[in-house]
């Protein structure tokens, strides 16, 4: 699937809006492979930039889906209330905490009608019946999982590779059940150990994700047993990224911590210690998407305001190493570090 790249570095889906046609085409264009977002967009939105990527790209580029949950019956009103407050404060109305299936049967039918040559999923497995249509036209799937439970059910539903994600990554957790006890959803494994214990237990293709920023990073994971390595944090400021300016600035600047979080959307995410998040996060009830959906405004608000202070800043923990620039560049630059770092291991030879 991904061995015949010339350089095996995937640019991981950023829903929300960082990642753009644009930005997919350009890192395919310099040797890698890149993926589009599906989470939130609708079924037609998503068709409009399988189209543009397409003609971007020549058709070298993935599809990310975000699979439904179960409808949660979790209490909402202290967490509105809460939130309540910066709606205020921005002057805007919060949005209805309603619970929705991402539009996910019909962007479905979207990749499957457009033979997208690889979509992976966020959230849980697709159904073996779902696989098997995404087969019949010659598609590959890709399921991310954070634990090596998570593989095997995976790998049983009929995937072809697994996006193993470790807890350094930013944005949520591709968590299949969000345990509502545990500030993270569950038991977190860091990335070099998660790639021993899930290759323990399956035999599919794995690719590498969580806090991957230096090229050094992306020789490790490989050396580690990865076809390839998956980066999303590293492009946020990339010239082709839709990333908002507020986030570009508190990215650049590499002076917050970073922690996961349920305030924003209802499911634990890494990002960037702001107000919302340091204040909210405590008592947010385990609710996606009703959250997402309630926040909505507050977050759009904040970054039209250039107030990062309300916004969910996604980010890995390697954030601060991230640079800035055009995509190709930043590509270049991972490659020449990748290749510095085996030469420095021929040392074992």
């Amino acid at each position: 699937m991904f061995e015949n790249l010339r350089f095996p570095l995937i640019a991981a889906p950023m829903a929300g809006g960082p990642t753009t046609p644009e930005l997919v085409a350009a890192v395919s264009a310099a040797g890698g492979f890149g993926f589009l977002a599906g989470g939130y967009l609708t079924a037609d939105a998503l068709d409009e930039k399988i189209a543009t990527t397409a003609e971007l790209t020549g058709g070298a580029f993935g599809v990310n889906l975000f699979l439904p949950g179960a409808r949660s019956a979790a209490d909402l009103t202290a967490h509105r209330e809460r939130l309540l407050a910066e709606a205020i404060r921005y002057g805007v109305e919060l949005g209805e905490p309603r619970w929705d299936d991402d539009a996910y049967p019909a962007k479905l039918a979207v990749v499957i009608e457009r033979r997208v040559p690889v979509v992976s999923f966020t959230f849980g497995a697709p159904a073996a019946e779902e696989v098997r249509r995404l087969h019949d036209v010659g598609s590959q799937v890709v399921v991310t999982v954070t634990n090596p439970d998570e593989a095997v059910l995976a790998a049983s539903s009929g995937a072809d590779a697994l996006c193993v994600q470790g807890f350094e990554a930013g944005g949520h957790r591709s968590l299949f059940a969000d345990d509502p006890g545990s500030p993270a959803g569950g038991e977190q494994y860091g990335l070099l150990a998660l790639l021993r214990l899930v290759a323990a237990k399956v035999t599919l293709p794995l690719i590498a994700a969580g806090g991957l920023v230096h090229g050094a990073d992306i020789a490790a994971v490989l050396a580690a047993g990865a076809v390839a390595a998956q980066l999303g944090t590293v492009f946020l400021q990339a010239d082709e990224a839709g990333t908002p300016l507020a986030q570009r600035h508190a990215l650049a600047a590499g002076d917050r911590r970073t922690a996961f979080t349920r305030a924003f959307s209802g499911r634990p995410a890494r990002g960037l210690v702001n107000r919302v998040l340091s204040d909210l996060s405590a008592d947010a009830p385990a609710a996606y998407p009703q959250l997402h959906h309630l926040s909505k405004p507050v977050r759009a608000a904040s970054a039209k305001a250039g107030d990062p202070e309300a916004m969910s800043l996604w980010a890995g923990q390697t954030y601060p190493l991230a640079p800035a620039g055009p995509a190709a560049s930043i590509v270049d630059r991972l490659r020449a570090e990748a290749r510095e770092a085996l030469s420095r291991v021929e040392r074992l030879r």
